[in-house]
């Protein structure tokens, strides 16, 4: 990834566009085609050449140009014929974007299928639910991942769409009227490089294209960094129903010998951070004065290489991460059961109403022996509710013993994995 936006391949790409508007010119007749062979046999640059022109020229196109002449000689007047150095620079940006959501979009595909083997590995690995990081009601393991690779799936999907969005190029002259350059050059030359003509350009593509491509990858970056909190979150010492791989020779603390530290879940929430405050900037990005100005180009050179590599990478350390995950199922039971099974208190107070009994008066008689048991060093929900008289004179004992069995809670799982195809 880190090579797409290297200013060397920044120029070959500046290259790759300025040839394919050439041959579009002189499939169109307004150059000779023998110019254009003798183009491509010679076209060249030099990146430390190009600098070198560009400290004293102070104008990156106009260096790069002149460096490209000096290899092709007087063929070289017939390139960026009729263009302005929009045409090329955003022609060439989107070449750069979808190149790097090509590579992206591998990646989502790689961590779809190590959340999908390990949401079928844990299919029926029962665990707590959680809902204001208080116990809920039991689900399993695999459940919970299947909501991940949902998510991942609807990303997959998005960065399909932002290619064919992004996938736009514009050779249309200053200001955008072809008022020295032919629309059909344009159109050959995007279809030489498998681009789609701006609908409507002004001297630029307009922004609104890039923050999308932002705030798609921040949107990507915030679903990695909910599935990093969440690991966090359970690899809590009080609750440890999973932790990330710890190697052979790994420190946790220079302090404390004991310490397995979620590092890099820790790592992937910080740089979801950065990649949404990227997007704030390529939004402000879209209010460009008039037909253009260059307030946008500063900010782009940092945050389209930046947000790219950070999701890359985060995309790359989300799949390691998911992987290796440790998963601790005895934890779960034992977090799942505390307090005598209190997550099932639902089950009882359903099982009451339809027995006849008015669900607040239900509601009332679960909720005090919850409580009860809550929190205490020996509280037991289930031997509270198996001892209250008023709920053994509507259930019977298996009755009774059927609300606390967790396989209820798998009843329609096969519904959502069916969804999925896991």
């Amino acid at each position: 990834m880190g090579e797409l936006w290297t200013d060397n391949t920044k120029l070959k790409t500046w290259l790759q566009v300025e040839i394919a508007v050439c041959e579009a010119q002189a499939e169109l007749g307004y150059i000779p085609a023998l110019a254009v062979a003798e183009i491509k046999a010679k076209a060249n640059f030099d990146l430390r050449r190009v600098l070198e022109i560009e400290a004293e020229v102070r104008h990156d196109m106009i260096a790069f140009l002149t460096n490209v002449n000096e290899y092709v000689g007087d063929v070289g007047r017939y390139i960026h014929l009729g263009l302005t150095s929009s045409d090329v620079l955003d022609t060439a940006l989107a070449l750069q974007m979808v190149g790097s959501l090509d590579v992206l979009w591998s990646c989502v595909e790689e961590l779809e299928q190590a959340i999908r083997y390990q949401a079928q590995q844990h299919r029926e690995t029962f665990m707590v639910g959680r809902s204001h990081g208080i116990h809920a009601e039991p689900m399993t393991f695999g459940f919970k991942l299947a909501g991940w690779l949902a998510e991942v799936c609807r990303h997959r999907q998005r960065l399909v769409q932002l290619r064919q969005n992004i996938s736009v190029g514009k050779i249309s002259g200053a200001v955008g009227t072809y008022a020295n350059i032919d629309p059909r050059v344009e159109a050959i030359a995007c279809q030489k490089l498998e681009l789609e003509p701006d609908t409507a350009s002004t001297q630029v593509i307009s922004r609104d294209r890039h923050a999308e491509y932002v705030q798609t990858l921040a949107l990507l970056t915030a679903s990695i960094e909910r599935f990093a909190v969440e690991i966090r979150n359970l690899q809590r010492t009080d609750v440890l129903e999973v932790e990330e791989y710890f190697s052979q020779g790994q420190k946790g603390s220079s302090a404390m010998p004991h310490k397995r530290n979620p590092i890099r879940s820790e790592r992937l929430t910080g740089m979801a951070r950065i990649v949404r405050g990227h997007a704030i900037a390529a939004l402000e990005n879209v209010a460009l004065w008039h037909e253009r100005d260059i307030s946008h180009s500063s900010v782009e050179r940092v945050i389209l290489p930046d947000a790219c590599i950070l999701t890359h990478f985060m995309l790359k350390e989300t799949t390691e991460l998911v992987k290796k995950l440790l998963i601790y199922p005895e934890n779960m039971k034992r977090n799942m059961n505390v307090y005598g099974g209190v997550i099932f208190s639902q089950r009882v107070l359903l099982a009451l109403v339809e027995k006849g009994m008015m669900r607040e008066d239900a509601y009332t008689i679960v909720q005090s022996s919850a409580h009860q048991a809550w929190n205490q060093p020996n509280g037991n929900f289930q031997d509270l509710i198996s001892q209250n008289e008023q709920i053994k004179s509507h259930l019977s004992e298996a009755e009774i013993t059927a609300c606390f069995d967790p396989k209820h809670h798998l009843k329609y799982l096969d519904d959502v994995y069916q969804r999925l195809g896991i």
